[in-house]
């Protein structure tokens, strides 16, 4: 992270001193586990419907682009049936493109391989995610169908990197053209530059340990446990996905300066 001059000027000096988050952070995704509620989505009948977004999202899948009302990061859905194990979604914010995905059930039903690219920071986010079947769909729906559990997860350098910085007032974060400056008082700060508009609350536990909780639309989504190892060289990071009822916990591992 750069600082100019003139801010250092005005910093308090236990900030000069930095602390334990201070610097860039590299998602180790080998470490990254998955618990809780199965994605559950249902291709039947000309329709697609994922039960387990929040909201749930319910469209036809014919190709074509339809309007959807509640969802923080688009308005608009198009999925399309390219094989009988393979589908494609699209989800639009107006006229930009948030996501697409080209979901692969593989030849013996068991997993379910999505390529995604996301367009919510500054640059283009990419990646594969797996996920094991836990529950089969409806006879005659389509493969895609049932309830799936992820297992396995891959991004480009833009998913994995974040900046973090702490001082004895507040926390900050960088992550793809995203940020936040927030206090430690208890009070609701924006995530700058989030389409979503994610607003987020933190609090100090100690030097090595601070705790963050996401709102959007005005619900708790997401409850975040960040602590830096005892060397200094990794976090361990514990998400509680509130709206999804799944837990995710993850590396974080520190890059030379």
């Amino acid at each position: 992270m750069r600082i100019l001059i003139s801010a250092l000027l005005l910093m308090p000096a236990a900030a000069l001193a930095g602390s334990a988050f201070d610097g860039t952070w590299k998602t180790n995704l080998d470490s990254m586990k998955v618990t809780g509620k199965p994605d559950v989505y249902l291709l039947a009948n000309g329709e697609y419907t994922c039960s387990s977004c929040s909201p749930e999202l319910k469209v036809k899948a014919d190709g074509a682009e339809h309007k959807v009302t509640g969802h923080a990061y688009y308005d608009t859905a198009m999925v399309k049936v390219i094989s009988a194990t393979s589908d494609e979604i699209v989800l639009k914010q107006g006229d930009k493109e948030f996501a697409r995905m080209t979901e692969t059930v593989s030849a013996d039903g068991a997993t379910l391989t999505g390529r995604f690219t996301n367009h919510v920071g500054a640059k283009v986010v990419t990646g594969e995610v797996v996920e094991k079947r836990v529950a089969s769909g409806p006879a005659g729906s389509h493969a895609v169908s049932g309830s799936w559990l992820q297992e396995q997860l891959k991004g480009n350098e833009t998913l994995r990197t974040v900046q973090y910085e702490m001082t004895p007032g507040h926390f900050v974060m960088h992550w793809n053209g995203q940020s936040y400056d927030a206090n430690f008082d208890g009070k609701e700060y924006p995530i700058v530059g989030d389409p979503g508009r994610t607003v987020v609350t933190v609090k100090r536990i100690d030097d090595n340990t601070v705790e963050e909780t996401d709102h959007r639309q005005g619900k708790v989504v997401d409850e975040i446990r960040l602590a830096v190892a005892k060397d200094g060289r990794t976090v361990q990071v514990t998400d509680k996905d509130v709206a999804h009822g799944q837990m995710t916990t993850y590396t974080l591992e520190k890059q030379k300066q």
